[in-house]
């Protein structure tokens, strides 16, 4: 069991999805990866609901509001990084071209949290725990296992989070010049793939033990397939699916899951 008890600052930790269509997304992600759920409401009739694999926390759930249904918001997963000190970033975003969408407030007592857009339009979660580390296990079957930066601007992208988190960038032989590994602390921490047209958003990754099996799973359960199954020269195999409300997300069958535990 992939467990972990601390994120290092600049690490993906978590990814929540915010869906027009609550309870059937939840029926959904529970029959496809074998989820259990722990339901929080979080008032004005809201509930937060915290997906468990192997009794531990490892995504999470919940609902938009009607304004957001009613203004068109897409249903969305919501990626999550943890640092050492949310508030002490929040000039670093803007004078690096980012914008604060709100925030840095606090959670409750499980932490404190920004939620940002980068120069590139992409939207994201910084996390700063208190009693909530965020997933508790990842890089097996059944949980969160890479991060990835869609963006028509990588080397905006990238010149943002270095001053921002302090990542590191590379590329391997075993992918495209236009896909950017990303490494934080000397540890892979997801990826940045160039597409000139597109917008600009993170997804999670989801570790499958077999990629086709699941990506046909997806189609039975009323999602749909983005992009159909694709074989990395490394041997990893993944495709890109939606949810039945909309959200977007990678299955992943890893070549070798890259795992750190402390």
């Amino acid at each position: 069991m992939y467990q972990v008890t601390k994120y290092p600052h600049g690490t993906f930790s978590w990814a929540d999805n915010s869906s027009s269509d609550p309870e059937r997304a939840k029926a959904f992600y529970m029959a496809l990866f074998g989820w259990e759920k722990s339901e929080f409401p979080i008032g004005e009739g809201m509930t937060y609901t915290t997906f468990l694999l192997d009794g531990l926390g490892c995504a999470a759930l919940s609902g938009m509001s009607p304004d957001e249904i009613q203004a068109g918001a897409p249903s969305q997963w919501n990626n999550f990084v943890t640092v050492d000190d949310v508030d002490s970033l929040v000039d670093t975003v803007t004078m690096n071209g980012g914008e604060v969408m709100y925030g840095p407030e606090d959670v409750f007592d499980a932490g404190r949290m920004m939620h940002l857009q980068d120069p590139t339009g992409a939207l994201l979660n910084l996390w700063q725990p208190y009693g909530d580390i965020g997933a508790r296990i990842v890089n097996t079957v059944g949980a969160m296992c890479w991060n990835e930066l869609i963006t028509n601007d990588v080397e905006c992208a990238k010149a943002f989070y270095a001053a921002l988190l302090g990542w590191d960038f590379y590329h391997d032989e075993n992918h495209p010049e236009q896909y950017t590994h990303i490494s934080n602390r000397g540890r892979a921490n997801g990826g940045m793939l160039q597409l000139d047209e597109a917008k600009s958003f993170w997804l999670p990754h989801f570790h499958v033990a077999d990629a086709e099996s699941a990506t046909s799973r997806v189609r039975e359960l009323g999602g749909a397939i983005e992009i159909d199954m694709q074989v990395d020269k490394d041997g990893a195999r993944w495709s890109i699916v939606a949810d039945p409300a909309g959200a977007q997300f990678y299955l992943m069958q890893l070549a070798k899951a890259d795992l750190w535990i402390e």
